[in-house]
């Protein structure tokens, strides 16, 4: 486990599919999020079951709260390279009742320091709803800097929505710390 002040990381294995699934089929969570099509609960737990162990090229790991373990969200660095020492970030927390109170900030910071220090990436890359306020403060917080503008290739509700490319190099992680391992 990679351990935050407010969160632990760890992977995910298939006890975790109830709360994939209920947070894939809430509309407010997903809201600003490439959510694809509906499946069902065995389709996550057949997903999850069979998903091959986490790998340089693809990190899957559950957000957890330190103070009673339980699962609030997940994240994801993938399509990491080590040509480019470059990976994709995806974060989301999917119980509601924690956004807001620094956790997805905490799980970023986390995320990116385990990142940098383990994976030895020099930069980490995301893309975010322009609409999408609280997520691109959060990671404006950690350090990321807008590079760019995809022009409506999102929709929702019957409306097209741009999207920021934002990206982290190695060494702007703000209020960065030495890595706990557990």
């Amino acid at each position: 486990m990679v351990l935050g002040d407010l969160v632990g990381l760890r992977p995910m294995d298939v006890s975790d599919a109830e709360a994939l699934w209920r947070w894939n089929h809430d509309p407010e969570v997903m809201r600003w999020m490439d959510d694809g099509y509906a499946q069902p609960l065995a389709h996550v737990e057949k997903w999850l079951a069979e998903r091959p162990a986490n790998t340089y090229a693809d990190l899957l790991l559950g957000i957890e709260v330190r103070s009673d373990g339980r699962l609030i969200g997940l994240v994801r660095l993938h399509d990491a390279e080590p040509e480019t020492a470059c990976a994709d970030l995806d974060i989301y927390l999917g119980e509601k009742e924690y956004w807001g109170q620094g956790y997805a900030t905490d799980a970023m910071r986390t995320v990116c320091r385990y990142g940098f220090e383990k994976m030895r990436l020099h930069k980490i890359r995301l893309t975010v709803v322009t609409e999408n306020h609280a997520a691109h403060r959060v990671y404006r917080k950690v350090g990321f800097v807008d590079e760019g503008r995809l022009r409506q290739v999102f929709r929702r509700d019957g409306q097209w929505y741009d999207k920021f490319i934002m990206g982290l190099l190695e060494g702007e992680l703000r209020q960065a710390r030495p890595m706990k391992d557990q």
